[in-house]
């Protein structure tokens, strides 16, 4: 299923977001240790579930090994790729692997740097950025590699992209959208969005790109995540507002804040775009009732 159809048909497309395993699947229990508990709380709720790829630099299980095991257990992924840890040849290589495999839905990004995660020593390879990737993906779709090579049986995925609604100043962020789509980019993704008039302000600009934009909403879980949030993300700043109010009931209570919270706010900028990514952090049971106080169903 491909995101693209559900976006041309006028569908509200809802994705979540889920982290492989830091390890190896277990094979004597099959295939369950990728299609973790967070994306069953997902099923049913939402269209596709986001695979990340090595999050934050952070080593863990292959994002394409995790979507072919969510795919076989009835969960549609979209595979995160980023350029990261990947050459040309390699990111090349790992598309047409996955359209091999069965995979319909890609979201391609240049990839957080090794100094965020638990890998400092290592080498980043940065081959390519993410509208060369972007690029290089659509071109696989026409029939031939990135130095103009035949393929056979080319690709067929859904290609989407990631956008900050946040960044400053706001048209150089534009200016790069505006790359991406020019390079084939079908969908969008936005960072963090906490900021009704920040996010109305990048809309009334970026709908002129004529492209279906899903929101980027990451569950606050806590004041100091909001805190931590402010002085350590670069590009999103949580209003003092949010982190009073979560921080207005008891510990116990703020899984359930949290998502009264985010179900409000989705119901106020609902309209403004075409979709909505989650991002529940290990609080996926919570989203059946952000999309309930959102007023969201598919």
């Amino acid at each position: 299923m491909k995101l693209t159809n559900l976006f041309d048909k006028g569908e509200f497309v809802v994705t979540g977001e889920v982290g492989p395993i830091k390890g190896a699947v277990n094979r004597d229990k099959n295939i369950d240790p990728l299609c973790t508990q967070e994306a069953k709380y997902l099923q049913g709720w939402v269209h596709a579930v986001n695979v990340t790829d090595n999050q934050s630099a952070v080593m863990r299980l292959g994002s394409l090994a995790a979507s072919v095991g969510l795919k076989q257990k009835g969960v549609e992924p979209v595979y995160q790729l980023t350029c990261r840890d990947r050459n040309r040849i390699a990111l090349q290589s790992d598309l047409l692997t996955a359209y091999s495999l069965g995979i319909d839905n890609v979201l391609l990004l240049t990839g957080d740097h090794i100094q965020l995660g638990d890998h400092k020593e290592a080498k980043p390879v940065f081959d390519l950025d993410s509208v060369q990737l972007i690029d290089m993906a659509m071109g696989l779709r026409r029939g031939h590699d990135i130095t103009g090579n035949p393929i056979e049986n080319p690709p067929d995925m859904a290609y989407g992209a990631v956008v900050n609604p946040n960044f400053e100043p706001l048209d150089l962020q534009l200016m790069k959208m505006k790359k991406k789509v020019d390079a084939g980019a079908e969908f969008f993704q936005t960072q963090a969005v906490y900021d009704r008039k920040i996010f109305e302000t990048f809309i009334n600009k970026a709908s002129k790109l004529n492209v279906p934009i899903q929101v980027g909403l990451v569950v606050l879980k806590s004041p100091q995540m909001g805190k931590f949030m402010n002085a350590n993300v670069s590009g999103i700043e949580v209003p003092q507002r949010w982190i009073d109010e979560i921080g207005s009931v008891e510990k116990e209570d703020r899984k359930m804040k949290a998502a009264e919270m985010m179900g409000k706010f989705l119901a106020e900028i609902k309209h403004m775009v075409q979709g909505v990514h989650l991002m529940p952090l290990g609080w996926a049971d919570i989203v059946p009732k952000i999309l309930q106080e959102a007023r969201i169903a598919i």
